[in-house]
């Protein structure tokens, strides 16, 4: 076996034995590593005010408002132009963030911790659809919901997180996906397992009944609230294997709105982009072909761990929201096995004779083959300010790979 395969296979062995488990509730600004100040993260590879598609700028409008740094968009605004707001990736800071995926100082994030290696990975809250922050709405409505979710969801689940202990996300996602989950644009059965384990938590707390109420309400009615707990789970997973010499294993694929971005394990420090495209999108009712923006957030770490796309064949149901037919989403994690350097032990796909889902993304595999990884994905408006417009399917874009290979050979010969 050579250096590049060994590698490989202690990367996957490393995802494999991969604990994440949700700790507590805290403030971002007190947990989140280098978060300081007017910072803030978003998803993606690194980028400029200047270059921020329309749903970034708008999170980051909405965001600064949040935070109190400006009380329009017009001052929101003049803050970035003048660099008085410093911008950095979520994965750069061990966090994920769905779509524009903005995390501020003040905002109450998810704590996971991998307990078997040790390292800790964090997310902010899911808002729900439409005209939310993290699809770069910022209307006095976005600003109100966020301030709710910290007055008393956030202390809520801080309380009840004291009473549950440690929960084991992996058997979670483990469970959805025999429950028609895909886990990326589908967490139906990961959101209701998730409330179902906190429930009696929250009761216990002492809370006020009717704000328990509203929380259990606004979770339960959200059926991708398990969404922000899945991708720090994932990633958490993922960088346990990451900074591994020799290897060839992708540990993230991002993208921001206008960059597509990949890490590799035997590249650390390095982000390999290309611009990101536009998904195949099928719309909400009221938009049309057009008011799509370009593929965008980190939430495609789930691909990278292989779910969402990769475990398509576990989830038919996900063509109602994404597009296509129940043999098109067997076909596509079919697929997915070409690019893919092994099986996932945990994440088995019933369709497929409970086979494990691809896992481990090569960069080689993926040059050779010219077979892209394929992502199911929420899709925002091209302008700040609006919101989703719907769900796509969107292929990773190859130049992303073919650097990432070229840098590889340039390193390691």
């Amino acid at each position: 076996m050579g250096k590049i395969e060994e590698a490989n296979e202690e990367v996957v062995k490393k995802i494999l034995e991969a604990k994440p488990v949700a700790t507590c509730v805290k403030k971002a600004r007190d947990v989140i590593p280098g978060l300081k100040g007017r910072m803030l993260l978003h998803a993606g590879p690194p980028i400029e005010w200047k270059r921020m598609s329309g749903p970034t700028r708008g999170a980051v409008i909405g965001a600064t408002i949040f935070e109190g740094w400006a009380d329009r968009e017009g001052g929101a605004v003049k803050l970035a132009e003048r660099g008085e707001i410093k911008f950095a990736p979520c994965h750069d800071h061990d966090s994920v963030g769905p779509m524009a995926g903005v995390i501020s100082p003040s905002m109450s994030v998810y704590v996971i911790e991998n307990q078997k290696h040790g390292n800790k990975a964090y997310c902010n809250f899911n808002e729900g659809l439409g005209k939310v922050l993290r699809y770069g709405a910022y209307s006095a409505e976005v600003i109100d919901k966020l301030k709710w979710m910290e007055k008393e969801m956030s202390p809520l689940l801080a309380e009840s997180f004291k009473r549950s202990g440690p929960i084991d996300l992996k058997e979670i996602i483990s469970k959805a996906l025999h429950m028609g989950d895909e886990c990326h644009c589908r967490n139906v059965a990961t959101s209701l397992i998730f409330l179902k384990t906190m429930v009696p938590h929250m009761v216990e707390t002492g809370f006020d009944g009717e704000i328990i109420s509203r929380v259990i309400k606004f979770m339960g009615d959200n059926v991708l609230t398990f969404l922000n707990l899945l991708m720090p789970a994932c990633k958490a997973m993922l960088d346990a294997g990451h900074g591994i010499e020799y290897s060839t294993i992708v540990t993230t694929l991002s993208r921001n709105g206008t960059d597509f971005g990949i890490r590799v394990s035997g590249l650390p420090g390095q982000w390999f982009t290309a611009p990101a495209p536009t998904p195949d999108t099928l719309f909400f009712p009221g938009f049309k072909k057009g008011d799509e923006g370009r593929d965008i957030g980190d939430s495609a770490i789930a691909e990278t761990m292989g779910l969402g796309g990769f475990a398509s064949a576990n989830s038919p149901a996900v063509v109602q929201v994404v597009g296509g037919t129940p043999q098109d989403a067997a076909n596509y994690s079919r697929e997915m096995r070409e690019i893919t350097v092994a099986k996932h032990t945990s994440f088995t796909m019933p369709f497929m004779n409970f086979e494990g889902t691809p896992l481990g993304i090569d960069i080689r595999k993926v040059v050779e083959t010219g077979i892209l990884p394929f992502i199911n994905t929420g899709v925002a408006h091209k302008d700040p300010g609006i919101g989703g417009v719907g769900f796509g399917l969107v292929r990773a874009p190859l130049d992303c790979f073919k650097k990432a290979l070229k840098a590889f050979v340039e390193k390691y010969g």
